[in-house]
């Protein structure tokens, strides 16, 4: 085993220097992973109800590869596959009841009266020491992500980790003033990250700048499509909608509107501000191109401190004829050396950094693994191509092994031009449910039978 890691505690490993977890040979680090592995399938198969049932379904009874482990991955799917019935009648009985079985946590015990909310619901579980993240709800469905206080320490430790290799800005030292185009508050996971890491992102709250002041209501990301339904039908005022939620939904509705100007206004704002200051930025890279391109239009020129960094996600989707060399504009603009960029997902805590030469790179605790077109797990060897299951060894209180809805291409051997070793990740990952068909159902390894009765399972009350 490499020196000073113990498949005992994956969640201490976080705690080495990036370079020395990047620099681990593929045959120490795939039997560190295994051995680590073994033990996490030991303690949690009888302590988390969903992987018991799966378990039994796929008649997996040990783990000698890691290859083993992906017929009871979780399809990434589980985590919304609750009736919507349950959210739309605030029946959180049941809601927690669904949620019970995919955590090691008895959440049966948490009160759940005078509950009113889906953010209250939240905000009850999480002063009982769960910690709850949502996705975003583009699918007209909330993804809730669960994990405990038991997750912290390695979860942070990860953040902290991945933002040092990413971006070359160490935050156990360099606290940096904070800029997200987004939310204040609220509880989808990427807002949640800036919340729970603000201390060690920018030295506290006063120090994190979001566009909006203001909450991102989970029940309005609920309520969403009912509402646009009900609105198109003129139906709006029969639905019984709290009509403090229809308000929200016009104010931001409105915000969408003038998104592209209050964003520009918002960096302009900024610019001036925090002149000769060195500060973090983050966003969509569309966003922060329309202020590079906005500022550059207006004869406006940054004047950061050198060392600030400009970190961003999502590429130019969604927007059109955005220039080949945007890129370009961005760094030139905010006269940063290159944009810092990661990879990631909400039920995973262990985020790949782009390297140099444009790969995403996996941190060791965080297995990775392909899926082919009929289930079969992919040779973890030389480059392939489908799609992404993880095991995350970060996961203290909920089962890590998950498969995404990511096409990816994958290389396996350490051959990296940037030094880094481990699996990597080109950059031309794709949602499978944006692809053309839009088929993101998993034709599940073992039988898709069984695995049809656990989802049915993990749905019922």
């Amino acid at each position: 085993m490499p020196a000073m890691l113990s498949p005992l505690t994956p969640a201490s490993w976080p705690e080495r220097h990036h370079d020395d977890l990047l620099a681990i040979p593929k045959e120490e680090r795939e039997a560190l992973q295994l051995a680590a592995l073994k033990l996490r399938f030991a303690r949690f198969r009888e302590a988390i109800p969903a992987l018991t049932t799966l378990v039994e379904k796929q008649g997996v009874d040990k783990i000698e590869r890691i290859e083993d482990v992906m017929p009871i991955c979780f399809d990434h799917r589980v985590l919304k596959n609750y009736p919507l019935t349950i959210l739309e009648k605030r029946d959180f009985k049941k809601l927690t009841a669904w949620l019970n079985k995919l955590t090691i946590h008895d959440l049966t015990k948490v009160d759940l009266s005078g509950l009113t909310t889906v953010d209250s619901w939240i905000d009850r579980l999480e002063s009982y020491g769960m910690v709850i993240g949502t996705s975003s709800g583009t699918t007209g469905k909330l993804s809730f992500v669960a994990r405990s206080m038991d997750d912290m320490p390695g979860w942070r430790l990860s953040w902290m980790q991945a933002s040092t290799a990413g971006t070359g800005v160490n935050p156990h030292t360099t606290k940096l003033p904070s800029f997200v185009p987004g939310y204040r508050s609220g509880h989808q996971m990427a807002i949640k990250n800036g919340i729970q890491f603000a201390n060690e992102m920018c030295g506290g709250e006063e120090h994190r700048h979001s566009l909006y002041d203001i909450h991102m209501s989970a029940d309005l990301m609920v309520l969403s499509g009912k509402m646009q339904a009900a609105e198109e039908k003129g139906e709006l005022d029969k639905i019984g909608i709290d009509p403090v939620l229809v308000e929200q939904r016009r104010a931001m509705i409105e915000m969408g509107k003038n998104r592209s100007r209050d964003v520009q206004v918002w960096f302009e704002k900024m610019i001036h501000d925090f002149r000769g200051q060195k500060v973090r930025i983050g966003g969509l890279f569309a966003d922060l191109y329309r202020a590079a391109q906005a500022g550059m239009d207006k004869g406006i020129k940054p004047d950061f401190a050198p060392g600030t960094i400009v970190v961003g996600g999502g590429g130019m989707k969604g927007f059109k004829d955005a220039p080949d060399n945007w890129r370009q504009i961005i760094e030139e603009f905010f006269s940063v050396e290159r944009l810092c960029s990661s990879y990631g997902f909400s039920e995973n805590m262990g985020n790949a950094q782009q390297c140099s030469q444009g790969y995403y790179h996996f941190f060791p605790y965080t297995i990775v693994m392909l899926m082919g077109p009929n289930g079969e797990a992919l040779p973890r060897e030389a480059v392939q191509k489908g799609r992404l299951a993880v095991y995350d060894l970060l996961a203290e209180s909920v089962w890590g092994g998950v498969v995404s809805g990511d096409e990816v291409t994958v290389h396996f051997d350490d051959d990296c031009a940037c030094g880094w070793k481990g699996p990597r990740v080109e950059d031309n990952i794709r949602r499978y449910s944006e692809m053309e068909g839009g088929d993101d159902k998993i034709t599940c390894s073992g039988s898709a039978k069984a695995y049809d009765e656990f989802m049915d399972y993990v749905m019922g009350q």
